[in-house]
């Protein structure tokens, strides 16, 4: 999970769209020149963030939150716990497990290094409103790590609802250990888990 986490942090700032962006673009367009925006970013405001190590969480609040969907991707991760959830418990849900995405991905910017990206030529799916855009992430002295975002149009937006890293699917891999905590201490075990964590990380 560390190494899942630490390259999708990557991924993530091929998706942080600032609001010069066009709502309707299409996804590999929208991928592909928001990473030049969010990279030329982290460039720009290095020493800033040296110093001021609270300014990568507000640019992660700022850019990347309006670009994915949260309450999705939670009832992808909870899948028939979300059924069984009261409104207030996916709420509650929604909220920690976004805090806990946000928090990982400010914590693991730092480890960006200026890998090279490299991007596949688009392929439409079947079901013109989901995308998937391919990409790949050069590794220094180790084979390429490949990178796939998987989007959906919600009106004239598209929105992340799942990271592809290396084969492994975080929404996957959420699922499996959340799944493990909701039947071990039920979904308000998990949400109080989840909880505890985030504030110490933001301690």
């Amino acid at each position: 999970m560390r190494r899942l986490m630490a390259v999708m942090v990557l991924g993530a700032t091929l998706l942080m769209a600032g609001p010069v962006m066009a709502a309707a673009q299409a996804p590999q367009a929208l991928v592909e020149e928001t990473s030049k925006l969010m990279l030329g970013k982290l460039k720009e405001e290095a020493a800033v963030i040296k110093a001021e190590p609270g300014r990568i969480y507000e640019l992660v609040n700022q850019i990347v939150l309006p670009h994915f969907d949260f309450e999705y991707m939670s009832q992808m991760v909870l899948a028939k716990y979300w059924q069984r959830a009261t409104p207030a418990q996916k709420k509650a849900f929604v909220e920690e497990f976004r805090t806990l995405l946000v928090r990982t991905y400010a914590t693991s910017l730092n480890q960006y290094t200026d890998q090279k990206l490299t991007f596949k030529p688009f392929r439409p799916e079947a079901r013109p409103e989901l995308a998937t855009v391919h990409s790949e992430v050069a590794q220094p002295g180790g084979f390429p790590i490949p990178i796939d975002y998987r989007l959906r149009q919600e009106g004239e937006q598209w929105k992340v609802f799942d990271v592809v890293i290396d084969g492994v699917s975080l929404v996957t891999n959420y699922r499996s250990s959340f799944a493990k905590e909701v039947r071990d201490s039920g979904l308000d075990g998990l949400v109080k888990t989840l909880a505890d964590r985030n504030k110490q990380v933001s301690k």
